[in-house]
């Protein structure tokens, strides 16, 4: 069954969650400082190739913190404006806490929490419930990270797109989202969206996307869904934004 935890346990065993993981790693905090202790282990799980996710929210990372993150090529990083709940978890094991990933936390705060175990058949549900809202969170969660791409890399010019380049008919286009686009070109969301707003294709108003009357003319079509309004593009202009 469950396993309660308090503070102290809860630090322990989540260090042996990322300690005993084969093949992924998820981190679910809304705030987000990471120990020496952690570093070490995410460094270890780097050497073994686990995949590592991390979704955090309330405020950006410190400097110093996403640059440590991002020199990780299995680490991931999203961001989920909403987030509230603190979760880890590996393949086998998952810990619902009040304690966020927060070195401060660890070390000072009276914290509760709850160790599931699949090992246990009668966690085995409640594991597989709680993975769902997980892949839901991380779905609907900013893609931070930079995905290293084997071949294509994106060069110093990355910023620069010209549209007299791109052919003005889309018709036989391939539209894709912006998280599509992120794993097209080997940038993150972030920079893609950065990259299509500084070239005046897009801006964004409260938390909705609009594109502008030259996005137009490179094929943007607006689109509205569950989160608010968002653009697809013509999947030529990963071409362009690789240049």
């Amino acid at each position: 069954m469950a396993k309660y935890l308090r503070t102290s346990s809860i630090t322990a065993e989540l260090e042996n969650l990322i300690r005993d993981a084969k093949e992924k790693v998820y981190i679910i905090s809304p705030y987000l400082k990471l120990s020496d202790h952690i570093r070490q282990l995410l460094n270890d799980k780097e050497r073994e190739k686990v995949e590592v996710r991390i979704i955090f929210g309330k405020q950006e990372l410190a400097p110093t913190e996403m640059e440590y993150l991002e020199s990780l090529s299995y680490v991931r990083l999203y961001f989920f404006k909403n987030l509230h709940a603190k979760c880890y978890l590996n393949e086998s094991k998952m810990i619902i806490a009040s304690m966020n990933l927060y070195e401060f936390s660890q070390q000072h705060n009276r914290e509760m929490g709850i160790l599931i175990d699949t090992v246990v058949e009668h966690d085995r549900e409640a594991y597989e419930d709680a993975i769902k809202d997980v892949d839901s969170i991380l779905h609907n969660s900013e893609d931070f990270s930079y995905v290293k791409a084997p071949k294509r890399q994106p060069n110093k010019e990355a910023e620069k797109i010209k549209p007299k380049e791109t052919s003005n008919n889309f018709s036989n286009s391939k539209y894709l989202t912006t998280k599509e686009l992120s794993k097209k070109t080997g940038l993150s969301s972030r920079k893609v969206n950065s990259v299509l707003v500084k070239n005046e294709l897009m801006y964004k108003k409260e938390d909705d996307w609009y594109s502008t009357e030259k996005g137009n003319k490179l094929g943007a079509i607006q689109k509205e869904g569950a989160y608010g309004k968002f653009i697809i593009w013509p999947e030529e202009i990963a071409d362009n934004i690789l240049k």
